[in-house]
């Protein structure tokens, strides 16, 4: 059976640190150290193989980072199934006593490569099972909702958390003035501003798989399914003074933290837990259960026990095992499908078509994003294919040569769900008894904050604010007083009092 171990060295070059330098095609080098010139003094001369190919590739080094998510870590490890939810999915990572190698990737959403691991931002927990039926990827974050719920706004969000085009500087107004203009976002800014805005390191958070996922079983039931990952070394944050201190000292101590843990040992495992809605109960649930800005109840639907997942092996190499790792929710197994979750689905292209911008046509045949599980695909050339079929073979589907096997009707599965024959329809989703933008938020403020945590969360929000313009400004308060009515006047307080004398 592969290990992480395996798939942690899978790439690895036999290279030695006593032989001989080689140049790229394997002849040997006769110097690292003096390029060849016209005499002593004289010009370098191009035909200095090696000169040439070791500049020309340094220059090439780099790949675009991700939009978003450019700044992570992450390490390889290990799921093991220890609870029994045969009786809602067929998947074969989900069958009890299965033991699967994975990937997992920790991130910040706005941040690029270089920013701090410390600033006030959502992680994305990205997680990658390497089974036997292919490779299954689940893209979270450390929160269970998000900001926005349909994917066409993804892109006006993410710019509002970039940078300004004449400055080069990420700007508060335009943050606040795409929330407070989308009042979807108010459940994900409470978290935000809350406790879970700041994790002390990426061991000590949880994560979530976020979106509504289709969970079938194997005679062919489906359910609605949410998954949670819960950090067993406890859940800590930061508070903005500590943060802002910890910046200034390790600008990746995120990263640091959690090579280091593994080099000694300290394992760090998360349990694996989900929510299940039986489908027919979907429809006349209080909040639409495909809306990514609301959660499940977990008094209707408690926390059903999975499995747990350790991460035991760091990256051999960052580059190729981690900046390279290209993580998509459409990567499903048979027994897993999508929801009518709209990010969700958007997502399903998205994250794939970044990956062949960023990486090229063939990422999957990158080692780190190589399935374990045969490939036989049709799929053929583009730039950097090292991998091919056996050429006696046909090239194409519909072949009298029976290449590509019995056809498997029930993979039909992935991806689908009960709304066939609906007619296409462009508008918001179905609201259900109890949705609104602000209830859940103010249930989290009133309801699970206790009075520090709400303290801390009406400080974080003053201090986000700082370069807000009036206009935004009043927006700010109408917003966090439809979440919480106390916390909307104490948000006012703090921020005037912080600019009286502006």
């Amino acid at each position: 059976m592969t290990s992480a171990k395996d798939i942690a060295e899978d790439g690895l070059d036999p290279r030695t640190s006593t032989g001989g330098t080689t140049r790229l095609n394997g002849a040997p080098v006769a110097s690292e150290q003096h390029s060849v010139t016209t005499g002593p003094e004289g010009g370098i001369q191009l035909h200095d193989l090696h000169l040439v190919e070791k500049l020309s590739h340094f220059n090439r080094e780099r790949i675009p980072e991700r939009v978003v998510h450019a700044k992570g870590g992450g390490a390889f490890g290990e799921f093991t199934v220890t609870g029994d939810v045969s009786a809602y999915t067929k998947a074969a990572v989900f069958q009890p006593g299965t033991t699967t190698p994975m990937l997992a990737r920790f991130s910040t959403v706005a941040g690029e490569q270089g920013s701090p691991d410390g600033w006030r931002d959502v992680r994305g927990f990205a997680l990658r099972f390497y089974t036997e039926e292919g490779n299954y990827d689940i893209v979270g974050n450390n929160t269970p909702i998000f900001f926005i719920r349909d994917g066409i706004k993804f892109p006006d969000f993410i710019h509002s958390q970039k940078r300004l085009p004449d400055t080069g500087l990420r700007d508060a107004n335009m943050q606040w003035d795409f929330w407070t203009n989308s009042p979807e976002s108010a459940h994900q800014v409470t978290y935000l501003m809350g406790d879970r805005g700041i994790p002390r390191d990426w061991r000590h958070m949880d994560g979530f798989g976020s979106h509504t996922y289709q969970w079938i079983n194997a005679e062919g039931e489906r359910f609605w399914v949410k998954y949670h990952f819960k950090t067993r070394q406890g859940w800590e944050f930061l508070t903005d003074a500590e943060a802002a201190e910890l910046v200034g000292q390790d600008a990746d101590h995120s990263r640091k933290d959690l090579f280091e843990a593994i080099e000694r040992g300290d394992y760090p495992t998360w349990d694996v837990k989900v929510q299940i809605m039986p489908m027919a109960e979907a429809e006349g649930y209080r909040y639409n259960p495909f809306d990514l800005t609301k959660t499940w109840s977990q008094h209707d639907y408690p926390l059903i026990e999975v499995g747990h997942f350790t991460l035991n092996e760091n990256p051999r190499n960052f580059f190729a095992q981690i900046e390279q790792a290209a993580f998509a929710p459409s990567n499903l197994v048979p027994g897993v499908g999508f929801s009518p979750d709209k990010m969700l689905l958007a997502r399903a292209f998205s994250y794939a078509d970044a990956h062949r911008y960023r990486l090229g046509a063939n990422s999957d045949q990158l080692p780190v994003n190589r399935p374990v599980a045969p490939v036989n695909s049709f799929a053929q050339d583009g730039p950097a294919t090292y991998r091919f079929a056996n050429p006696e073979l046909p090239v194409h589907g519909s072949n009298s040569a029976g290449r590509g096997g019995q056809e498997m009707p029930d993979a039909g599965d992935l991806g689908l769900w009960a709304a066939q024959g609906e007619e296409p329809f462009r508008g918001a989703y179905v609201t259900h008894a109890a949705d609104d933008d602000f209830s859940q938020a103010g249930d989290l403020v009133r309801n699970v904050m206790d009075d520090a945590e709400r303290d801390r969360l009406a400080g974080n929000i003053a201090r986000a604010m700082d370069g807000v313009s009036p206009e935004v400004e009043q927006r700010c308060y109408e917003y966090w007083g439809k979440v919480d009515a106390w916390l909307g006047e104490e948000v006012r307080r703090r921020f005037t009092a912080a600019h009286a004398d502006a």
